[in-house]
């Protein structure tokens, strides 16, 4: 093991009743861990076997010069999701992971000098909205009703439940319908509020889990429900803590972990996943196998001596994948306190914009960034007097924008710090004490990621729920997915609601 682990605790909870039933789960990102826990605790004795080096998947981190890199994702909403992965077996999640307040969640910055800072603080955020639009604070509360609608249809009903036929889909048809989920986020919001600022500023989020705010379903209004009532967190010391903690506890419920060993095929037996083989030749037999990989490379890949595999690829092949992103990391001198922790910085067009980067495939002159600075909340994520950045652009897949990152990367980097030069920090370039840039390529090469894109399917509703991969295969009757590629999609709260599907199933499976 390469990973943090601590001591068992004298104090802890006894370990689950063992049932006889062992798993596998392919890829440690959250949900790979998360479904991990879930099995552990269960009683089903699990193996987590990771490729890389370091567990998190997108959330991997790198430590260069005395700072400290999150990969991502770094906004942590509804907390309790994680908690529960502790509660499950007796212990607290705070024993392994310290969360912190953000505050304000974002601040949306425009060309033209504008600024609202997003947050649960109403008093604060209607005298924000009454600055940009006195009428659309009304219309607001409106859209807050309507986002608590959505929230309580589309998270707290559907979001843990899997759609493994048909039927199952036709039965939320009527509650969906009624929210009108076949609408865009942004023709939604745009019902409520008349300030184009604001509609931006209510309809980015679905950037963060790879969907078009102009196509995603309106259901992903959601999202503010979410961070209203649980507020934005940040875990103490970087994402890579919270993967650390999670990893801590899973093992401390007797898991084992594999790790640096990436799983080269999922061997079959008739309808069955019937042995895991790694690239050092280890191989197992397991009652049940789940694969948090990419989706199109479980299938294609990892499942490539089976009819299944082949034949699903085939199919995943005709669907839509969300874009990439270009991420910009750079640690710099100075600390700046009046930069907040998450920062959008639109570029002249949203619309046009997002045609480019969903329908286009091209790299625009323009673009918009999203802002993370670590160190204004967790000052340890960069040496003393020293400041943690990084700078992300969405940009298209590379099954869309087919160029050569090499040799674009570089380019596209200075263009992203000399805009937030230009518009936050005037000596960026002369500050720099280290940086490097996470492109398209990488994604696919370092996460098998189809195309490069970092969200998998895109969140549109003919690709949500039924639509979405299945937690348990059609064919394959005991072997399923978890995390983004599967339902309910990406994003913390996401896959971890994923994990909890899946588990169900699996656990009904293996137990009952």
């Amino acid at each position: 093991m390469n990973i943090e682990t601590s001591d068992r605790d004298p104090f802890a909870a006894p370990a689950p009743l063992p049932t006889g039933k062992t798993a596998c789960v392919i890829g440690a990102g959250f949900g790979g861990i998360a479904l991990a826990i879930r099995l552990q605790s269960a009683g089903i004795a699990t193996t987590l076997v990771e490729g890389r080096d370091k567990p998190g998947g997108r959330a991997y981190f790198w430590e260069r010069e005395g700072f400290t890199f999150d990969a991502g994702p770094t906004v942590i909403t509804d907390p309790d999701c994680l908690r529960e992965l502790w509660a499950l077996s007796g212990h607290d999640m705070a024993a392994d992971v310290e969360l912190m307040p953000v505050m304000p969640f974002y601040r949306l910055n425009w060309p033209d000098g504008t600024y609202f800072d997003y947050s649960n603080d109403e008093e604060r955020l209607f005298a924000e909205i009454a600055q940009l639009n006195p009428a659309d604070v009304a219309g607001y509360q409106r859209f807050l009703d309507y986002s608590a609608g959505v929230y309580e249809e589309g998270y707290v009903k559907l979001g843990h439940v899997p759609f493994l036929d048909f039927k199952s889909m036709i039965k939320a048809a009527p509650a969906l319908a009624k929210k009108q989920a076949w609408r865009s986020v942004y023709s939604m919001v745009s019902s409520f509020v008349e300030n184009e600022k604001l509609r931006e500023a209510l309809s980015f989020h679905t950037l963060l889990v790879g969907g078009n705010p102009m196509k995603t379903s309106a259901i992903y209004a959601l999202i503010h429900k979410l961070e209203k009532d649980g507020g934005v967190w940040w875990a103490k010391g970087g994402t890579n803590r919270l993967i650390a903690g999670m990893m801590r506890h899973f093992e401390r419920l007797g898991g084992v972990v594999r790790m640096a060993d990436p799983v080269v095929q999922i061997h079959t037996f008739g309808s069955r996943a019937s042995e895991i083989e790694t690239a050092s030749g280890w191989r197992e037999r397991f009652d049940a196998v789940a694969s948090n990989a990419d989706i199109m490379h479980s299938y294609r890949d990892l499942l490539s001596g089976s009819g299944r595999g082949k034949g699903y690829a085939r199919t995943l092949g005709r669907k839509k994948f969300s874009p990439s992103l270009f991420v910009v990391h750079f640690g710099i001198e100075g600390t700046w306190p009046g930069i907040p922790h998450h920062m959008i910085l639109f570029g002249p067009r949203y619309k046009g914009l997002l045609e480019d980067i969903y329908d286009h495939g091209v790299l625009p002159q323009d673009f918009s960034i999203y802002l993370h600075h670590p160190t204004v909340t967790d000052p340890a994520m960069a040496p003393e007097g020293m400041s943690t950045f990084y700078a992300l652009v969405p940009v298209a897949h590379m099954g869309k924008l087919a160029i050569d990152w090499d040799g674009i990367g570089p380019i596209l980097e200075k263009r992203i710090l000399d805009e937030i030069e230009r518009r936050l920090i005037p000596d960026i370039h002369s500050r720099i004490v280290t940086k490097f840039h996470y492109a398209p390529s990488d994604f696919s090469a370092d996460l098998n990621a189809h195309m490069g894109s970092a969200f998998s399917l895109e969140p549109i509703l003919t690709q949500s729920a039924w639509f979405r991969g299945h937690n348990r295969d059609d064919v394959l009757e005991n072997f399923y997915l978890v995390g983004a590629g599967t339902h309910p999609g990406a994003g913390i709260p996401g896959v971890v609601g994923s994990a909890k599907a899946t588990a169900r199933l699996m656990v009904e499976d293996l137990v009952a």
